[in-house]
C-alpha cells in the first residue's frame, strides 16, 4: 500500500477528537494559538505531500501534523510558511499543547523529540 497525504477532512477529525480530550488549560491555549489548517513547506520530507498541515502558531514555533508518522509535532521556523525542523513524534494534539504549556511555565524545552531517519546501515 502506498502512502498518501492526509486529507483536510481527516485532519479535522483528529483535531475534533483531540478537542474533546483536552483539559481546560490545553483548551484555553488551543483557542489562543490555533489557526485554520494550512500547509507549510518542509524541505527534508515535506515535498512528498506538498508540505505539512500547520494547526497552531505561537511565537516562532508551529504545531503541525506529520502524516508520514501519524502524529503532531512542534517545530521552529524563521521564515513564515517554511518549517525549519522535521520531527517524527507520534503525539496527540493535546500532548503537543501540553509541551507548549510546560515550556511557558518552566522555560525549558519539555518532552523528547524523535529525530528523522538517518541514512546508513541499521544494526543491533
Amino acid at each position: 500500500m502506498d502512502w498518501e497525504p492526509i486529507s483536510e477532512a481527516s485532519l479535522w477529525d483528529k483535531i475534533n477528537a483531540a478537542e474533546i480530550r483536552m483539559n481546560p488549560q490545553q483548551a484555553r491555549l488551543w483557542e489562543a494559538i490555533r489557526v485554520s489548517p494550512h500547509k507549510w513547506e518542509e524541505k527534508s520530507y515535506g515535498e512528498l505531500g506538498n508540505g505539512f498541515w500547520i494547526v497552531a502558531i505561537i511565537g516562532t514555533t508551529v504545531i503541525w501534523y506529520n502524516d508520514i508518522e501519524d502524529g503532531f509535532n512542534r517545530s521552529r521556523y524563521t521564515s513564515f510558511g517554511t518549517m525549519d525542523e522535521y520531527w517524527c513524534n507520534q503525539d496527540e494534539l493535546e500532548m503537543a499543547l501540553q509541551y507548549v504549556l510546560n515550556f511557558i511555565e518552566t522555560g525549558q524545552e519539555p518532552g523528547s523529540r524523535i529525530d528523522p531517519p538517518m541514512p546508513g546501515k541499521w544494526s543491533r
